[in-house]
């Protein structure tokens, strides 16, 4: 018979292997296999995280996007840049003034310009100027002065890829949501040697990470993601390399797109409808070109999501924020009831919101998921 005391040293043994590695007896979220992954929930509209958590933290940023799958968001929108040297990034605007802390790198100084944007003259300081060394030298800051300011220039700026790895590294599936940010402007000022464009990066960009497959198929269902564009001759150009679902992004009905010279009034016929759908499975209008408003009162709401849907388009309509200044006065101030309104009343299949914590707990209380049933829909903790 074995003494007890030596059947002691093969568990001390073990422990003391455990507290060496510093390392938990299970796997990393990034190892899981998919079965064990909850799935993305498809029974109720899409809670799409806008730039992350951007109305709690910094925009497109790890913490914001890790924060937004912690409040229960389906998918990660954000917008997709290049740098000088031709990586993509995830970031919105083409300048860096409004973001970051641009302003107090005098090194930098010198790189102040002016380019055409949009068929506007903008100055400031333009990504496409910046190889990403020099980005990842910055911080990036809350947009929004009325916002939390305690994380500005904590975070920094975040490749196309490291925002692709949060997703993947999620305990349960989660989307993405990128676009492809004023394509025209960048393939203008950003070459790259294979002599590639923009967009055909963007998509090496999602197929070397695995993303594949048409709405709803067995790959898009593992690996989820809606690619969003509003120039039409991008969407036109990647439809010929990849099924992956496409949203059209579309503008006030006043305004022109940036590649075709298109208004959007035109863009919201339905004869462009019954065009685009060949190529899309969506839209995702401006929410005023929906519902008109004046005053910061709700009009008579368009036809065009009725219109949308006859000719089996999604629409995800953007962007939806908590603050009051945002919410029209039909809403007394109840962002609830704004959400309330357009999932219930104006019928949308999803959509991109600054909070993604509020919009989950609409979802939970008005759509109920069973606890029998598999689903995304309950926040990590």
């Amino acid at each position: 018979m074995t003494p007890p005391s030596l059947l002691f040293v093969p568990l001390l043994f073990l422990l003391l292997i455990g507290g060496c590695f510093a390392r938990p007896f299970y796997p990393l979220p990034s190892k899981l296999a998919d079965s064990d992954r909850q799935p993305l929930q498809t029974t109720r509209p899409y809670n799409i995280a806008h730039r992350g958590a951007s109305g709690e933290i910094p925009e497109e940023t790890v913490a914001a996007f890790m924060r937004a799958i912690e409040e229960g968001a389906d998918f990660l929108e954000t917008d997709i840049l290049s740098t000088k040297d031709g990586v993509l990034i995830s970031f919105h605007d083409v300048t860096l003034d409004n973001t970051t802390n641009i302003a107090n790198h005098t090194e930098f100084a010198n790189r102040n310009r002016t380019y055409e944007v949009l068929g506007v003259n903008v100055t400031g300081f333009f990504v496409v100027d910046f190889t990403l060394k020099e980005l990842k030298s910055l911080r990036v800051k809350q947009r929004l002065t009325f916002r939390d300011q305690q994380y500005n220039g904590e975070f920094s700026i975040i490749t196309f890829e490291e925002y692709i790895s949060v997703a993947l590294d999620a305990t349960r599936v989660v989307g993405i949501y990128p676009e492809i940010k004023n394509p025209v402007f960048i393939n203008q000022h950003v070459k790259w040697a294979d002599g590639k464009r923009f967009e055909d990066k963007f998509v090496d960009t999602l197929k070397k990470y695995g993303y594949k497959g048409s709405y709803m198929s067995e790959d898009w269902l593992k690996q989820p993601v809606f690619i969003q564009c509003s120039a039409p001759t991008s969407l036109l150009h990647i439809s010929n390399q990849t099924d992956m679902p496409k949203i059209f992004l579309i503008d006030d009905v006043n305004v022109t797109t940036q590649d075709t010279k298109q208004s959007y009034s035109e863009i919201t016929s339905d004869k462009y409808l019954k065009f685009i759908r060949n190529y899309v499975v969506g839209i995702g209008p401006w929410k005023d070109t929906i519902v008109p408003v004046e005053n910061n009162y709700l009009m008579t709401a368009t036809d065009l999501v009725a219109r949308a849907h006859a000719h089996d388009l999604q629409v995800h309509p953007y962007t939806y924020r908590n603050e009051n200044m945002y919410l029209h006065f039909n809403f007394h101030q109840d962002p609830y009831a704004e959400y309330d309104y357009w999932i219930n009343k104006i019928g949308v299949d999803g959509l991109f919101t600054d909070f993604t914590g509020s919009f989950h707990k609409f979802l939970e209380w008005t759509y109920p998921i069973s606890k029998n049933e598999s689903s995304a829909s309950e926040p990590l903790h």
